[in-house]
């Protein structure tokens, strides 16, 4: 496949891995789905964009067929969707990597309300699905970014003999017996931005716990996108959906025989609202991954800010070596 072909693919559903919500490039027709746009966003832009990132990509002649795994599933975070690892799939798939890009339960094109999810199992169903359907040989890197770093832990403890490695993006690493409440607290304590731009629903009663958390669009940019392209903050600002409450309460269950066992890695964001950095520090201190990399400049949204250094630093990841069996 060259690189026009390429540009003219579809995000699409790979056959060999279907299930509801996963997304990859495939050659063929229109590039973005229109059902994650509620408005014309100028698919020429986006098309351009991909263009210009995808030609420059320096791994276009990676070797991944001796890798442990050449499959990627990106997990997105709260209130985001497939949609907004568009650069990344890009980059990864021109790289030679199967992508996977995961609609949690109501999240991007996913239909379920998000007011009627109760638990971080029913949240996270549309990935461990996926990773149910895998054979029991093939294993994938898992990318949770924000609260998908939740998610992924989740998975890790169902699944951990089909994840050869995880990658939390700025994200929720929690420990065991932890909430990703728990996290976001210490943020609002640190810094009230998070506190102004959150919005709750009620939609059982303002008598009634919320049932999930909306985003104040006017302060998009500065809380999440604060070193991004105007472009990606307009496609986010017509995308983004509420977050349900319910899974950012819910402790995780995690052990050291399934969770502990599958490989972490860490990658900061330097220049983070969202989720500051000395708090992407103190989960790295409290909860230690393999390996902690930084993205220097980028905002709480690297893969609109800085795509091709998240491209280098999940190359790298993914590229390195299995751990030798201890005899």
């Amino acid at each position: 496949m060259d690189r026009t072909q390429f540009i003219t693919g579809i995000l699409t559903k790979r056959s060999k891995y279907r299930t509801a919500g996963a997304w990859s490039l495939e050659p063929g027709a229109v590039l973005l789905n229109p059902e994650t746009l509620d408005t014309r966003y100028k698919r020429t832009a986006l098309d351009a964009s991909l263009k210009k990132i995808y030609n420059s990509s320096s791994a276009w002649d990676l070797n991944t067929k001796d890798l442990e795994t050449n499959i990627i599933v990106l997990v997105h975070g709260g209130g985001f969707g497939a949609w907004c690892w568009y650069k990344t799939i890009a980059l990864l798939e021109g790289s030679g990597f199967i992508v996977n890009a995961i609609d949690l339960a109501g999240s991007g094109i996913h239909s379920y309300d998000t007011n009627k999810i109760g638990s971080l199992m029913q949240y996270a169903e549309p990935l461990t699905s996926y990773l149910k359907i895998l054979g029991d040989t093939e294993k994938v890197i898992l990318v949770g970014h924000d609260f998908g770093g939740a998610c992924i832990s989740y998975a890790m403890e169902m699944f951990p003999s089909k994840v050869a490695k995880a990658v939390f993006l700025c994200a929720a690493m929690l420990k065991n017996g932890h909430s990703a409440l728990d996290m976001f607290q210490q943020q609002m304590d640190t810094n009230g931005m998070l506190q102004r731009a959150q919005e709750f629903v009620y939609s059982n009663g303002k008598d009634q716990p919320p049932t999930a958390i909306n985003i104040d669009k006017s302060l998009l940019r500065d809380l999440l996108f604060n070193q991004s392209p105007s472009k990606d903050v307009s496609l986010a600002s017509v995308s983004m959906r509420p977050i349900p409450f319910a899974p950012v309460l819910e402790k995780l269950i995690l052990t050291d025989e399934k969770y502990g066992s599958v490989r972490r890695f860490y990658v900061e964001t330097a220049d983070d609202n969202a989720i500051p950095l000395h708090l992407q520090q103190g989960m790295c201190e409290s909860n230690p991954p393999e390996k902690v990399l930084r993205l220097k400049g980028s905002d709480h949204a690297p893969f609109f800010s800085r795509p091709q250094a998240l491209h280098k630093t999940l190359v790298d990841i993914a590229t390195m070596p299995p751990v030798p069996a201890s005899s």
